[in-house]
């Protein structure tokens, strides 16, 4: 079975940037050099090319490990970076955001005009009593007030915690008193396929009654109103944006701050109990972020639009919606809804409107215009894209190959990105201008970046091999620790390789004959059949490796025979679904998968439905397959861009 996997994840085409690519690109296979010739040295030339009040002189302190500080002694203003400068260096007329909204009203924001907005907004929470250190929740849409928080909040020091807008009134509640937010920072709705999706409303509902949980923290609610939806109010604690913004002073000062001045606290998705926010600082942080954007990106602020289509609720948003590309002072597409809302063909739409010419998406989001066809995105002119970007999970070839054909007119080179919330940043990705980029494998660690594969002692796997991937070397955007929970820290990250001072990222990785990475998903999505482990990634990427499976989601459920049996959900493209029949479908797809696999994989059950159920960034929540595939209550939906569902798919399992 081994060779058979291994046969699977044997990539033989290879796509070398073109000359005129290469010529114009940012990033620079001398990058690499000087990256191994002093990685610290590498890391302090990237810093500089912020601004810093006060210059650092001491690159990293890893004193402590695995606390580690990054440019410590240096001083610097997160806003200032992403804003002032560009004004002041005569790009204020620059556009800085083109916001479109769901039902179409759009609005185009300037440097200038979003440092105006900013620096309102900083004096209106200063006026709140939101000071250095103190946090502040926000729970938004895709707006540009939302951007405008977070920068805000970082402004004048504080510390911002975004939670996404599809959490439940519990989940918010929990975020905001694990954050010991001061203020809360919302909208009365936001558009949602092409319904109002009430936020107030849960913050309301989060709040509850005073005197327990967040009440004793939170002092004030600030609403932006975007939809006009009815909402309560609390004349003690709500205030209108609307009224307090435009009316605040636009004189405000950046005070710098130290680099490892907290920036942000994001709770990761999916957590049981108690969330885990995850910290980042100041820093070291948007040294990467921007570095990553304008190297992998391939970011050239004076003619590019760049669209990145994350939610600001997830990481991807952070790093990539607001802090890389504005600190770059990139102009870049904002999108308030649904990729089919109101017609299946609305990025491409937008893409064709905005002249867009790099897009960093999510693969579930490229499967889903697979299943729909090439035809819809072919109504639209994409000729403006020259780079592509996924981000999220591992990609399969399949899909990487539709990506470049449908929508990069087989030129657009593809950078398939790995990282998690809690690097901060992007890790492992071709270089656009350099690579030989390779269909379904992320590649290579970034100039600056040490990972490796290793077995469960921590030793080398080597090429050919899989085992658990590791990050050897601290790096600038690293987490700095669990919110209030230190030991949770180094136990969750740190302890399995303790003695070898690896980071354990969690995921499962292969490199290949030529030492490219593959990842393979989550560790915990490994599954063991009959004392055989099999990776959710490999049975997932033999199922679309069939002409007529546009995406496919495995999951391993209890088996009183194997253990663990494997289960698939599958869509099947629309041109296969008329002329074939669901049940004989199933029954060949289990056979394709033991052909190409091995026996063992087969999966016990193919189930055929027409959605999978995915987070607005994207990602399949496998959790939620699982609990149905053992036919338990289904948990927790909240998360989910479509609540609904996971009742139908529920309805076609039964």
């Amino acid at each position: 079975m081994s060779s058979q996997i291994d046969h699977l994840l044997t990539e033989n085409r290879r796509f070398a940037p073109s000359p005129e690519f290469a010529a114009n690109a940012i990033g620079t296979a001398e990058l690499y050099a000087q990256a191994d010739a002093d990685r610290e040295a590498f890391w302090a030339e990237q810093a500089r090319s912020l601004h810093w009040h006060t210059p650092f002189t001491e690159v990293l302190d890893w004193s402590n490990p695995p606390f580690a500080q990054w440019f410590t002694d240096g001083e610097l203003n997160v806003a200032y970076n992403c804003l002032d400068r560009h004004v002041e260096a005569g790009n204020g007329d620059r556009v800085a955001l083109l916001w479109e909204g769901e039902p179409g009203d759009e609005r185009r924001i300037t440097y200038a005009e979003l440092t105006d907005e900013v620096k309102r907004a900083a004096n209106v929470l200063e006026g709140l009593g939101v000071g250095h250190g103190d946090r502040v929740a926000i729970y938004m849409p895709m707006i540009p007030e939302a951007v405008a928080a977070m920068l805000a909040v970082a402004r004048i020091g504080a510390i911002h915690s975004v939670i996404f807008g599809g959490f439940s009134a519990d989940s918010l509640r929990s975020r905001i008193d694990d954050a010991g937010a001061k203020v809360v920072i919302t909208a009365d709705g936001g558009y949602r396929k092409g319904r109002v999706s009430p936020l107030k409303p849960a913050v309301d509902q989060a709040l509850g009654d005073r005197g327990a949980g967040p009440q004793e923290t939170v002092e004030h609610v600030l609403v932006v109103k975007r939809t006009g939806n009815e909402v309560s109010w609390d004349d003690d604690r709500d205030i209108w944006w609307h009224d307090a913004v435009p009316a605040a002073s636009a004189d405000h000062e950046a005070r710098p701050f130290p680099a490892e001045n907290p920036l942000f606290i994001l709770y990761t998705s999916g957590t049981t109990g108690k969330p885990k926010g995850i910290l980042h600082t100041s820093g070291g942080y948007l040294t990467q972020a921007a570095f990553t954007n304008k190297v992998v990106h391939d970011i050239h602020p004076e003619s590019d639009v760049f669209w990145c289509t994350a939610d600001i609720g997830w990481i991807t948003g952070h790093s990539y919606v607001t802090y890389g590309p504005l600190a770059n002072g990139a102009t870049q597409v904002l999108y308030e809804g649904t990729p089919d809302t109101p017609h299946p063909g609305r990025w491409w739409e937008l893409v064709e409107k905005y002249r867009v010419t790099i897009l960093y998406t999510a693969p579930t989001a490229i499967r889903s215009f697979m299943k729909l066809g090439r035809a819809i995105p072919k109504k639209f002119d994409l000729s403006s894209l020259r780079l592509l970007g996924s981000v999220g999970e591992p990609i399969n070839p399949e899909a990487w190959m539709w990506y470049r054909k449908i929508i990069g007119n087989k030129t657009a080179p593809i950078v398939d990105t790995w990282w998690q919330t809690e690097t901060g940043a992007i890790m492992v990705s071709a270089l656009p201008g350099v690579t030989e980029t390779k269909p379904g494998s992320a590649q290579v660690p970034l100039p600056g970046i040490a990972i490796d594969v290793v077995d469960d002692d921590g030793n080398r796997v080597g090429n050919g091999n899989g085992g658990l991937l590791v990050i050897t070397k601290p790096w600038p955007s690293m987490l700095r620790g669990i919110w209030g929970d230190p030991e949770r820290f180094v136990e969750t990250y740190w302890e399995k390789f303790q003695k070898q001072g690896y980071y354990f990222a969690g995921d499962g990785a292969r490199l290949d004959e030529d030492g490219d990475v593959w990842f393979l998903g989550r560790v915990d999505d490994v599954m063991n059949v009959s004392g055989h482990r099999l990776s959710t990634t490999e049975i997932e990427s033999a199922l679309v490796g069939n002409e007529a499976v546009a995406e496919a989601a495995v999951v391993g459920a209890s088996d009183e025979t194997t253990g663990q049996a494997v289960v698939s959900f599958v869509i099947i493209k629309e041109s296969y679904l008329a002329a074939h029949d669901p049940e004989g479908l199933a029954a060949q797809l289990r056979s394709w998968v033991g052909e190409q696999i091995g026996a063992i994989a087969r999966p016990r059950d193919v189930y055929i439905v027409g959605e999978l159920p995915k987070t607005r960034s994207g990602k399949i929540m496998r959790r939620l397959l699982r609990d149905v595939a053992e036919g338990r209550e289904v948990g927790d939906t909240t998360t989910l861009a479509d609540t609904a569902v996971m009742s139908i798919i529920s309805a076609q399992v039964k």
